[in-house]
C-alpha cells in the first residue's frame, strides 16, 4: 500500500514524489494504531482546518435568486511542532529504535530520512517474535510549501428572508482505479444587517455563517511488494471525515473593494479504518538472540483511528470587485493557520 497520505491528497490533486510502504507498519500490532496516529496527525488535523476555508469573502448576502460560482484555494500550514513527534518508548509494548532516537518525522515534516524501529513479542515459551520495518519520513520536502491544500468548488443561492445557501458537491470519483472519493457540503448565511435600523443604510454589512463538510475516501490496498514481510488479502483504506465551522462575519462593501472579517469556532472528526486480512511474517529467536525459526499471523482490520480538530478561528481578507468577477484572499488564524485565495462569478 502507497503511504495512507495518498489517499488524502490525491483527493485534492496532490502527487507526492515518494511511494512508502505503510502497511508494514501492522508488523507492530498492539502499537501499530499509536504510531500510525502520531506518523498522520498533521495531515489530517491540517485538512480538516483546511476544508472549513473560503465558504464566504463577504458578509453581505445576494438579493433573492442571486448567486455565485466560487473556485478557491486553502493552504492551512503546518506548525513547527507538528513536523516531530516524541518517540516515548514507555508509550509502547514491543518496539523500540536502534540508533537511540528520541524524536521521529512525521509525515508533514521535511526530515524526509527514514528510521528503522525494531519490533520484538515475547512468546510464552521464553522466545519472540522479532522483525524491523522502515518507518517513512517527511513528505513536504517535495511541495512547494509545508501546508496541507484543498481546492473549493462552491455555489451561492439568494433565498427570500436575506439568506444565502452554499453548497460543495463532488461525485462518488474514482483517482487511478484504486481511490474513490467524494465530497458534499452545505452552509446557510443570514444577514443580521437588516435588524440593526440605520446602519442598513451604510456600507457595513454583518452576518452569520454556519457550514457543515463531509468527504469520504477509499483507496484499494495491494500487495505491491513481495519482501516486506506483509501478505495483503481485500485490503482498502477507509477515511471518513466530517467539519463544521460557525462564524460571524463583517465587510466593508465598496464598489471596488471589500474588506471582510469573521470570528468563529471549527470543529473536524475523522476516522481511519485499514480493512481486510494481512499475514505478518516473524522470525523466532531464543532468549539468546538465536533465530529458530519463523511464524506467521494474520490479522483481520487491524487500525481503526480516530482523528479531531477544533478552536476558534479569526479571519481577515479582502476582495476585489471586477462587475460579476471577484478576487478575493484571506489568512486565517487558528491552530493550522489558513490562507486562502480564488475567483469568483457573482451575480447580485
Amino acid at each position: 500500500m502507497k503511504k495512507l497520505l495518498v489517499i488524502v491528497l490525491v483527493f485534492v490533486n496532490i502527487q507526492a514524489s515518494k511511494a512508502q510502504e505503510l502497511e508494514t507498519i501492522l508488523l507492530a500490532v498492539d502499537d501499530a494504531s499509536l504510531l500510525t496516529q502520531n506518523y498522520l496527525s498533521p495531515v489530517m488535523e491540517g485538512l480538516m482546518y483546511s476544508m472549513n476555508g473560503g465558504w464566504a469573502t463577504t458578509a453581505k448576502v445576494h438579493k433573492k435568486f442571486g448567486f455565485d460560482l466560487t473556485i478557491g484555494f486553502n493552504a492551512s500550514f503546518v506548525p513547527d511542532e507538528a513536523q516531530n513527534f516524541a518517540f516515548i518508548p514507555s508509550d509502547y509494548l514491543f518496539l523500540s529504535l536502534p540508533n537511540g532516537q528520541t524524536e521521529l518525522p512525521t509525515v508533514m515534516s521535511d526530515n524526509d530520512a527514514e528510521a528503522t524501529i525494531d519490533i520484538s513479542i515475547p512468546n510464552d515459551d521464553g522466545s519472540f517474535r522479532v522483525a524491523s520495518f522502515s518507518m517513512p519520513g517527511g513528505i513536504t520536502g517535495d511541495l512547494p510549501i509545508n501546508a496541507v491544500p484543498t481546492p473549493t468548488v462552491q455555489v451561492g443561492f439568494g433565498l427570500p428572508f436575506k439568506t444565502d445557501i452554499k453548497a460543495r458537491f463532488v461525485p462518488n470519483s474514482n483517482f487511478d482505479d484504486d481511490v474513490e472519493a467524494s465530497l458534499i457540503g452545505f452552509g446557510l448565511q443570514h444577514d443580521l444587517t437588516q435588524y440593526l435600523g440605520p446602519i442598513d443604510n451604510l456600507p457595513f454589512s454583518l452576518s452569520i455563517l454556519g457550514a457543515f463538510t463531509n468527504m469520504n475516501v477509499t483507496y484499494a490496498i495491494k500487495d505491491e511488494d513481495n519482501s516486506d514481510n506483509v501478505r495483503v488479502a481485500n485490503g482498502e483504506a477507509e477515511f471518513k471525515m466530517n467539519t463544521w465551522t460557525i462564524q460571524a462575519l463583517g465587510s466593508l462593501d465598496f464598489k471596488i473593494i471589500t474588506f471582510y472579517g469573521s470570528v468563529g469556532y471549527n470543529n473536524g472528526k475523522t476516522t481511519a479504518k485499514m480493512k481486510g486480512d494481512y499475514t505478518l511474517t516473524y522470525s523466532v529467536e531464543d532468549a539468546n538472540g538465536n533465530q529458530i525459526g519463523s511464524v506467521d499471523e494474520t490479522v483481520s482490520n487491524p487500525l481503526n483511528l480516530d482523528f479531531e480538530a477544533n478552536g476558534m478561528r479569526a479571519t481577515i481578507g479582502t476582495r476585489l470587485n471586477l462587475s460579476i468577477f471577484k478576487i478575493f484572499a484571506d489568512y486565517t488564524f487558528q491552530n493550522y493557520n489558513t490562507a486562502s485565495i480564488g475567483i469568483a462569478f457573482s451575480v447580485r
